[in-house]
């Protein structure tokens, strides 16, 4: 049933762009696109770093852990619809899943008995979408606008080896926390509706105020510094967002 729905919405939609003289860029319900690639995120980590400053004085640091800026990884998505109109304005609504990490490591001890250590930061988010683009030659086209409004979930993995035990400690942001991008960006087509090429760069906000393991401990709350060491920021983890950008490969393929 939920099949039948969505292409009697397509229909209706395809029929009302008809009437203005407008088509779909894969077909109207005879392609929906695809997409896949590289993602890369930066963001203020006010609060994470805060605890890595601490962590490299006072844990006998010998390689110190780096601080948290930047992020990589993928995004996977399905355009819904793009309808192309006669002046080349390209409309699209499309959804996607985005998942990104980084992973710093330090090495704490004292002479021979070394313990290695990592922080693990990953980022899992769903996302839902639109864009307005330019289609000004057959085989290039600016996107004006894109955006997009992003449900995060932020996890954090510590992980210390130490000779025959490693302990993990993991903490995690509430699910589903609201953040939003905006931004431009570049396609260019390969086979014209089936196989294109796609550039993107932005803005992300992001604001992650807390993290807690599974016990509802938050990160960083039982830590007690010497007085001397400033008060660490346990409610600012991740303070704002940042530059963003996308390459990806769009692909169509048959709806019906």
């Amino acid at each position: 049933m939920l099949n039948l729905y969505i292409k009697i919405f397509l229909l209706i939609i395809c029929t009302a762009l008809s009437t203005s003289a407008q088509t779909f860029g894969f077909g109207c319900l005879g392609f929906v696109g695809g997409y896949g690639g590289f993602s890369y995120q930066e963001f203020k980590a006010t609060g994470l770093n805060g605890y890595v400053n601490y962590y490299n004085q006072l844990e006998n640091t010998i390689d110190p852990v780096d601080q948290f800026n930047s992020a990589t990884g993928y995004r996977v998505g399905l355009n819904f619809f793009r309808a192309t109109f006669e002046n080349g304005i390209i409309v699209t609504a499309k959804g996607f899943y985005q998942y990104l990490s980084e992973k710093n490591k330090g090495t704490v001890g004292v002479g021979v008995n070394n313990d290695n250590y990592s922080m693990d930061l990953t980022f899992k988010n769903w996302s839902l979408g639109f864009d307005v683009g330019w289609e000004f030659t057959k085989v290039i086209s600016w996107k004006i606008l894109d955006g997009s409004l992003n449900f995060n979930n932020v996890t954090l993995t510590q992980t210390t080896d130490l000779p025959g035990e490693t302990i993990v400690n993991k903490y995690k942001s509430d699910s589903g926390v609201f953040g939003y991008s905006i931004g431009t960006g570049m396609i260019v087509a390969i086979i014209k509706d089936y196989v294109s090429i796609e550039g993107l760069v932005g803005y992300t906000f992001l604001k992650i105020d807390e993290l807690r393991n599974d016990d509802g401990i938050q990160f960083m709350s039982d830590i007690v510094l010497p007085a001397i060491y400033p008060a660490l920021p346990a409610d600012n983890f991740i303070e704002s967002g940042g530059f963003s950008a996308v390459i990806q490969v769009n692909i169509g393929f048959p709806l019906l």
